[in-house]
């Protein structure tokens, strides 16, 4: 399902259930069970045959959720954290800036919560490969079991400690792209000598600068080139409208602060007259009785990976004869 559409939802398939902007739910969905939610709950039975994208109303006719189909961007927003996880904007572009793409054969230690995992699997397609390699056995299990059940049949994790054991499996892996997410990558560059295409290319993912070094250092040595490494800084920007105002507004508004103050001792009733009238001056964004402009607001907080990532390259040479 993550790397083909379809259109209907039926029994077994996984949803992701878009409950508001910070909650989404993976579910499966099953017959005779119920997803409850603080918006009310829903019958597994009613999302048999509704179309993913739908806008599904709660039992008691309050509330909705969205049935969304799932996408690597949006498990990467709703599974379940095992370890730190590679967010979209790291995700997309080192996709990007390594080439990645249908048929490409790629190697990615470790694999952690699986949320690389996922977006590599749909880009490679069924012609690609994905050999993932995770060292901690009990997250090896869960990515394992979770692969299975995402019918991801072009990924095949190992459990294994590449830095010590290497990389190589009972198959040829001839892998033209690498993805190192490990405390130590440097121990694991050395091995990737055997498994590697004639041309391959590398990102070691590295929360501090320390490790950058280390693994630069161990790329020298084994003769990848182009080396170069990448912060990236996410910054989204939000468009909206904010009303002029002149001189004579700003003394109005100082005007109404200072009437404020003087009456503060109204009664309650008053108060209360007063509050709603002031709701009443809320004016809708746009509206064309008033003057606007066109500004942008910087959204401060948005889930991102705060680490380096060090790019290379490396040709092996050919034995002709």
């Amino acid at each position: 399902m993550f790397y083909h559409y379809k259109n209907v939802i039926d029994e077994g398939d996984l949803v992701l259930v878009f409950i508001s902007r910070t909650t989404i739910k993976p579910i499966y969905v099953k017959k005779g069970e119920i997803l409850n939610t603080r918006y009310g709950h829903y019958l597994h039975d009613k999302m048999i045959g509704l179309k993913f994208g739908t806008q599904m109303p709660g039992e008691k006719g309050y509330g909705f959720i969205h049935l969304l189909h799932p996408t690597p961007e949006l498990w990467t927003l709703s599974l379940p954290h095992r370890t730190q996880i590679v967010y979209t904007p790291d995700s997309s572009y080192i996709l990007q800036r390594l080439n990645a793409k249908c048929g490409s054969r790629i190697i990615e230690a470790g694999t952690g919560s699986g949320s690389f995992t996922h977006a590599f699997a749909r880009t490679v397609g069924l012609k690609g490969k994905v050999f993932s390699f995770e060292f901690h056995e009990p997250r090896y299990l869960e990515a394992k079991k979770e692969f299975e059940e995402h019918n991801l049949k072009n990924t095949i994790i190992t459990h294994r400690d590449v830095c010590n054991d290497g990389f190589n499996i009972d198959m040829e892996i001839n892998g033209d792209i690498i993805f190192l997410d490990l405390p130590s990558p440097w121990e694991a560059i050395p091995h990737l000598n055997t498994v590697i295409a004639n041309q391959a290319g590398i990102c070691c993912f590295s929360p501090c600068i320390e490790q950058v070094d280390r693994t630069v250092k161990a790329l020298e040595a084994n003769g990848w080139v182009n080396i170069e490494m990448v912060e990236i800084n996410v910054k989204r920007w939000e468009a909206r409208k904010d009303m002029k105002r002149s001189v004579v507004d700003v003394i109005n508004r100082i005007k109404s602060i200072q009437g404020k103050k003087l009456n503060n001792k109204i009664s309650k009733e008053d108060s209360k007259n007063f509050k709603s009238s002031r709701k009443s001056l809320k004016v809708k964004e746009g509206d064309e009785n008033f003057k606007w402009t066109e500004v942008t607001k910087l959204e401060t907080e948005l889930k991102s990976h705060t680490s380096y990532l060090t790019f290379a390259n490396k040709i092996c040479s050919l034995n002709i004869q």
